[in-house]
Parts: C-alpha cells; structure tokens; sequence
C-alpha cells in the first residue's frame, strides 16, 4: 500500500502564478510585434501599399491620338488618316469567348490571320480593354454586327482611324510606311523608354520619313482612368488626361512635280532627284518602279510580299537613295573642277581628242564614244562634245590622288546626309578605298595600278554613286560651291500651336573654289545644250538658260575591237542613261539627277525628261505628250513643249 502524498498548497500557488507570468510575458510581447507589425504596416509602408490598394480599384485606359499628317510645300496631303469601323471584344464582359467568335465568324468574314493577331493583343491586355478582333468592318458587316448587338455582350463596334497613302507609288519611297509593332519594335521602345507613349498602339513607323520622323508623328497618348470592381470589370470613369496629336509634316517637295517626273518616266525603271540649290530642298524623289504602302499598314499578305519580292525589277529598292551606278559622262564637270583647282590644265589649253587613248607601253585602246574622235579640244569643248579620250589622258596626268580630293568635296562617295534612313555611300576610289576593299585578295589585287586612274576620268572603273549625291554635287556646282544638305522636311508644325517649326537652309559647308572655275565649268555645261552639244536637240525653243551634262553609263564591258550593240543583249545589260542639269544658270532654282537604266545614250532617254521636268517648274508649261495622263497638274499646257520627246 502506496503512502499518502500531501498536496502542498503553497507550493502550487507558486507554480501557478509563475505560469501566469509567463503567459503574460508571452501576450505582451505578441501585442508589442502587433503593434510593431501595424506601425510597420501602417506607417513606414504606406505609400506603398497605397499605391497597390489604388491600382486595384483604379486602371489607366489609353487613348490613342491622332497620327500627323505628310504634305507636300503647297499643301497637297501625301499621308492621312481615315475613320473606319473594327469589331473588337471585351474579354471580361463575355461568358464564352470562343462561342462568341464562332458566332460572330457568321456576320462577319473573320480569318485565321485575324484570329491568330487577337489572341497575340489578347494576352498583352488586361480582361477589361477593348481589343480588335476585325479591322476595316464594312458599313454592311457594321450593320449586320449592330443589329446583332444584344446577343453579344462585350462585343463593340467601334470607329479608328486608320493611315493611308493617296498617292500610293508615287511616293513610296518618299514616305515609306507604318506597319504593326513587333518584337523588334517593342525592344527598342522599351530600351529608348516610350514604351509607356504605345500603350495601346499598334502602329509605329517601318520606313522613309513615317520612321525617320516618328518621334513628332506619334503625338503623346492620353489615358482615363476608370474604376474597377474586384471582377476587373469597369464601373466608372473618374478623369480623363486627353491626348496629343502627332505634328504634321510639311515638306519641300511638290507632288505635281514629282507626278510630271513620274509620267516622264512612263514605265522605265531609273530614278530621279530635284533639288532647290539655294536651299537643299528636295523638289522631287523619285524611284521607279515603287510600290503600294497601304499594302504593309496592316501586315502584307504571303502573296503579295512574295510578287514584291520576285519582281526582276526590284520595286522595294529606293533606287534614288540606295541605287549605286557608275556614273558616266556625267562625272566630267566635276573632273573639269579638280583639273582646274589643281592646276591640272588651263582653260585655254588645248589638248589631243583623238578616237582612242593607250597607255605607255600597252597596247589596250580606251576608245572613244566618237569613233572618229573629236581632233582636238579645250577643256570646255571636251565637256560639252563629251570627249572620253580627253578626260582618260587628263586623268592619267592627274593622278587618283588629285582628283579625289577635290571631287569629295561635292559630296560624291559619302551619304549626303539626308532625313532618310539607309542612305549608301557610294564609292569615291582612292588607294586607300582599294586595299580596304580587296584586303582579302592577293597583294595584287590591292594595289593601286596607274591604270585605274583612267576609267575614272570618265565616270566608269570603280566610280559608284547614288542618284541623291549627284543631284547633290550638280546642285552645289551650280551655287558656286555654297552647299546644303538635302532635306526633306521643310516644316514641322506643332499639333497644338499650330506654330511652324522651320527647317534651316543653312549652309553645310563651302567649297573653297575659285569663283572663275565655277563660271567656266558651267558655261562649258550649257554649251552642251548648244549646237555641237551632246543635248544640242534639249536647246531648241529654251525659253530660259539651261546647263546641263549627258552621260552613258556601261553596265558591262567590251571586248576590245567589238562594237556595242544594245539589241544584241539582255535588257539589264545595256548602258544606263544619264543626265545632270540645273536652270536657270543665272540664279538656279533646280538642279536633278536622272539615271535610266538600261535606256541607252543619255540625250536620248534622260535628257528629254529633265526637259519636261524644267518646263514645268519654271514655266509652269505641261509636256504636251503627258498633259492627258496628270491628275494632280492643271492642264493648261502650252503646244511648243513637246521637245522633250526629241
């Protein structure tokens, strides 16, 4: 038998008060990291949690502003925007999505394209935004969907605006085009930080002056801030921040100039450039064939990206920009500076033109384009006759290393500076340019021959320029060597002032060039518009003074003794015509650059169009053979210009 245990009581008691201690202990230090915790909570971490609280109850719609509009100097609208109707959807509005769609697909031609671009805009929206499923709804589509309405919920049909292009080929490579942002596009917003500025746009500018340009196009995206419900559902609107449209655009260029150089043109490929010398304002920029820009707004279908691209006659290439051709006979007023700054030949020496040229100790003969050659010549005469065996000797006698020099400072081998992307360089030869270029053949192909030098004189060999720079160099010869830099744009217009912002005609740079040599080449380029000139025909009935230089250009080469026949070769293998000119030569107003490819003798294709292109501009006088195709030019043509087509 176990022996009874006596209950202590005071021994209990203390037990019992101790563990009330501790639980009071352990409270208050739960209640002190409560509290600690609400300070925390309340106090340090307000702006925070204040900001999340407010987000969830409020969301920023964006609303999209108008994008600039492109027009020419006279005010003509080369880009715009026009209001159409898009079906569009509300996910958090609507039970069953894909349901709706099947059923809206009855009412309105829906494609897998459509489809496949909703669900890419679906997953980057939030459940509440209106997102486009079908884009440019016809009235009938709208009307079908509308009277539909109270079957869909979160379905709207709704009215935006959409970019186009008018005057559509013509101004192609000009302008060039928007296009819907992709994954390139929004790394670069998000790296230059606008990405905020694109809330809610599909659209930013792919090519020409829309991208260049983007920037002051756009405009600033406005928002409007609207409740919510913890369904993400919209219930109210609570302030709205409108947004700023884009700036308009006003440009040097004159449509209807660039329409009459269009229909000069007809259907031959080449490109042309005019440009108002006093000021590097570009008159017109032409590159032929062009193609539709309404074509890419919304994406370009397989079919007709690949009929683009297949087309022999390279219609995306922006000939006037990136074209790259020996230049021809068109390079000799700018040999004729470099021989006269360089004291190379005097005004009134008089040199052999003989129907051939060797060098010493070949027997390679660089013939000339007369076959019987042109006896012999000054430096004037050699211009305006064009005599190729003149300019191979003076070459020769020159030197690459005087002659590059002083032909660079007309911009010639060098991007021109131009408010367009993707401009080429060119080639201006040097030695230097030679073994850079051929660094990875033998030492003999790097080295720079003396008979390199003479091609050259002529504007054949390694010479390589764009249209843009030698309309560029003719302009500034004609300004006595006062150079601007082509530009496009002449004016940017604020969207909410109205104020202009002007584009500045101040000289890049001036030649330092004697006034005399300037006098002298220019007149030798009028002679050439004079019986005995290569474009002696372009002069009859010239109601101004005119100044200008034909050139041939050789697509490939030929063999010695053989005689160039066009009609025995392929189209893309016969020479490119060439013209360069300015009027008046008194105080010029335009000077152009105009390459036809494939067309043969410069007077004969090239030629007759600057002369079309200059009775218009200065005149005001349609070329009678295309005054019935113009839309833009009025037609009051006079029946004395039809010598363009001489």
């Amino acid at each position: 038998m176990r022996p009874t245990r006596f209950k202590n009581p005071q021994a209990e008691d203390g037990q019992f008060q101790l563990r009330l201690v501790v639980a009071y202990v352990f409270m208050l230090l739960m209640f002190c990291l409560l509290i600690a915790r609400f300070v925390w909570l309340q106090v340090y971490q307000y702006e925070h949690f204040s900001t999340l609280a407010q987000n969830n109850r409020i969301s920023l719609l964006p609303i999209l502003p108008n994008r600039g509009l492109i027009m020419d100097r006279n005010g003509v609208i080369l880009a715009q925007n026009y209001s159409a109707y898009t079906l569009e959807l509300v996910p958090s509005k609507m039970p069953d999505m894909n349901a709706t769609i099947a059923e809206l697909s009855k009412l309105v031609n829906i494609t897998p394209r459509d489809e496949k671009l909703f669900k890419k805009l679906l997953g980057e929206s939030k459940d509440f935004e209106s997102i486009p499923l079908k884009v440019k709804l016809t009235e009938e589509e709208a009307a079908r969907v509308a009277a539909n309405a109270w079957r869909f919920p979160g379905v709207q049909v709704k009215a935006r605006l959409f970019r186009d292009y008018p005057y559509k080929e013509l101004t192609s490579h000009v302008l060039g085009y928007i296009g819907r942002i992709n994954q390139k596009d929004q790394e670069r917003l998000d790296d230059e930080d606008k990405s905020t500025n694109y809330k809610g746009t599909n659209y930013i500018g792919k090519t020409g002056l829309e991208a260049v340009y983007e920037d002051d196009l756009h405009g600033q995206v406005g928002f409007e801030e609207v409740e919510t419900d913890s369904g993400g559902r919209a219930i109210r609107s609570l302030r709205r921040t409108p947004p700023v449209n884009g700036n308009n655009l006003k440009l040097a260029l004159d449509i209807r100039l660039q329409e009459v150089a269009d229909k000069l043109f007809g259907n031959r490929r080449g490109a042309l450039v005019a440009i108002d010398p006093q000021t590097g304002g570009v008159l017109a920029f032409l590159s032929k064939p062009g193609f539709d820009p309404n074509l890419f707004i919304d994406g370009i279908d397989s079919q007709s990206w690949a009929a683009l691209n297949n087309d022999w006659q390279k219609p995306m290439i922006n000939r006037a920009l990136r074209g790259t051709y020996p230049p021809g006979s068109t390079f000799k007023p700018f040999m004729a500076m470099a021989a006269l700054e360089t004291h190379s030949i005097g005004m009134h020496d008089v040199r052999p033109a003989p129907a051939f040229f060797t060098l010493p100790g070949s027997s390679h003969q660089f013939r000339d384009s007369n076959k019987n050659g042109n006896g012999s010549a000054n430096l004037a005469k050699a211009i305006q006759v064009s005599s190729d065996t003149f300019f191979y000797k003076l070459a020769w006698d020159m030197g690459i290393d005087k002659i590059a020099p002083t032909v660079g400072q007309f911009g010639l081998g060098r991007p021109t500076g131009i408010d367009l992307d993707g401009e080429a360089s060119g080639v201006l030869p040097t030695k230097e340019w030679k073994a850079k270029r051929f660094a990875r053949y033998k030492e003999e192909f790097r080295r720079w021959y003396p008979a390199d030098v003479v091609s050259i004189g002529i504007g054949q060999g390694f010479n390589s320029y764009t249209p843009l720079q030698m309309a560029n160099g003719i302009a500034t010869l004609a300004n006595d060597g006062v150079a601007y830099k082509p530009h496009l744009v002449q004016e940017v217009v604020d969207a909410r002032s109205g104020k202009s912002r002007l584009i500045a005609a101040k000289p890049d740079h001036v030649l330092p060039f004697k006034q005399e040599n300037f006098e002298y080449v220019k007149a030798a380029m009028q002679s050439v518009l004079k019986p005995g000139g290569t474009a002696w025909r372009l002069g009859v009935g010239l109601p101004y003074t005119m100044a200008g230089k034909t050139g041939t250009a050789q697509v490939v080469a030929i063999k010695q003794g053989a005689k160039y026949n066009a009609s025995a070769l392929a189209e893309q293998y016969r020479d490119h015509s060439w013209f360069v000119a300015f009027a008046p030569v008194e105080k010029p107003r335009i000077a152009v650059a105009i390459i036809v490819e494939n067309a043969g003798f410069g007077a004969a294709a090239a030629a007759p169009i600057a002369r079309g292109l200059f009775d218009y501009y200065i005149t005001g006088k349609v070329p009678g053979s295309i005054s019935g195709d113009l839309k833009t030019v009025p037609m009051d043509t006079a029946d004395d210009a039809a010598a363009a087509s001489d």
